[in-house]
């Protein structure tokens, strides 16, 4: 194998998941330079809110008009059925200009290359590439990137890498981890009846499980979960933020934020740490303190620097944030709220701006007609709120 010399160092793309036209903005605004998306049809999270073909024609004119780029899902494992809208859907993208279908399926990536000759393919993780041989198979069939197994080392990408020049490389650096390999998995088709790798997984890992076990039926039990009960096959959440120069050293070419489930405010904060750090107005231990105010799981490296025995967070599903989302920053200079604040609370500001983490204490709310509200507690109200700060629509405000 012609490998093994250091990878070529890029200016890495900073890729972020929009599970909506709102979250789609949010992650522009907070300085992705690419999304990527799904439609209704074909992609591994059809329990997010998705595209129809007319929100997805506006999202790539929204994009494209910004100087950035759309990657659209399509990676399920398709059936024959399915090849038939198949061939509509990568028409379509290429006639709206998608600048990549993602594609896990061999049946469907050479249908794509055949009706829509024009669309760039990438290589979608669920395809699970772990060696170079394969990347390098890929790109003969025509991939322009690969988004490479989450069970890869930095090493290892290196060597993909220099084994397959020209082939650019996209891995995961931020999100929730699936316990089976590279998603392949049929817990939720085996407990609920509902197909992970059709997009409708119900994520059965992240419930408790009670774990008894006996020799013989009605025998005396042998092992018992204690009085923590046990997530046995929970995850921890991916955390690659001290680790990007390295990546980048090894070639990773796209750095992808994963969560088209999360959060309008979970995607703001996530994008926005990882955006500050890449650009040097934070350090790598600032940004990982940014990413401890919103909710996550225990963070993990998984398997980037090597063997790691440490990757299940056993403890419980998911831990708070240290800091509590209150309030949205709208149109006409007012908020809306989401969750409950009064006059003497401390407000953070998350925005792209500078007034990024300034810290105020609220003297005085009011309804849009002008009457004081003491204390903001019906749910997306629109509030006038003194600020010392300018505010932009699409900051956030977060309790201290």
């Amino acid at each position: 194998m012609e490998i093994f010399s250091e990878g070529t160092v890029q200016s890495p793309e900073l890729l972020a998941p929009a599970g909506n036209f709102e979250k789609l903005k949010t992650a522009l605004r907070f300085g992705a330079d690419a999304v990527y998306l799904g439609g209704r049809s074909f992609s591994l999270r059809s329990f997010s809110d998705n595209f129809t073909p007319e929100e997805m024609r506006a999202a790539a004119e929204y994009v494209h008009a910004r100087g950035k780029k759309m990657y659209v899902a399509v990676n399920i494992f398709a059936k024959n059925s399915d090849f038939a809208q198949l061939e509509t859907t990568f028409r379509f993208l290429q006639e709206i200009g998608a600048d990549a279908a993602l594609v896990t399926d061999a049946g469907a990536f050479a249908l794509a290359k055949k009706v829509a000759p024009r669309l760039a393919l990438h290589l979608s993780t669920q395809a699970n590439t772990t060696n170079a041989y394969a990347a390098r198979f890929w790109q003969e069939q025509g991939a322009e990137r690969v988004v490479l197994a989450r069970e890869l080392s930095l090493e290892e990408i290196s060597q993909i890498g220099q084994f397959c020049p020209g082939l650019e490389l996209e891995a995961f650096v931020h999100g929730a981890m699936c316990i089976s390999y590279s998603g392949r998995c049929l817990l939720s088709n085996y407990l609920a009846h509902r197909d992970s790798n059709r997009g409708a997984c119900v994520q059965a890992c992240r419930w408790k499980f009670e774990l008894r076990a006996r020799r013989e039926e009605g025998g005396a039990l042998l092992a018992e979960e204690d009085e923590r009960g046990t997530y046995l096959l929970n995850s921890k959440d991916l955390n690659m933020l001290s680790h990007l120069d390295e990546m980048r050293r090894a070639g990773v070419c796209s750095f992808k934020i994963e969560g088209r489930m999360k959060s309008n405010y979970y995607l703001a904060t996530v994008v926005n740490a990882y955006r500050r750090v890449l650009d040097g107005t934070l350090s790598a231990a600032q940004g990982q303190e940014e990413l401890k105010k919103v909710a996550h799981r225990a963070f993990t490296t998984a398997y980037m620097l090597g063997d790691n025995a440490e990757t299940v967070n056993e403890e419980d599903s998911q831990e708070s944030g240290t800091r509590e989302y209150v309030a949205d920053v709208v149109a006409g200079g007012l908020v809306q709220m989401r969750n409950r604040f009064r006059v003497g609370d401390r407000l953070e500001i998350l925005s792209p701006t500078d007034t990024f983490n300034k810290v105020f204490t609220v003297e005085e709310i009011a309804d849009e007609a002008g009457t004081p509200v003491s204390d903001a507690k019906l749910v997306m109200q629109k509030l006038r709120l003194a600020c010392p700060y300018p505010l932009e629509e699409g900051d956030i405000l977060r309790k201290v």
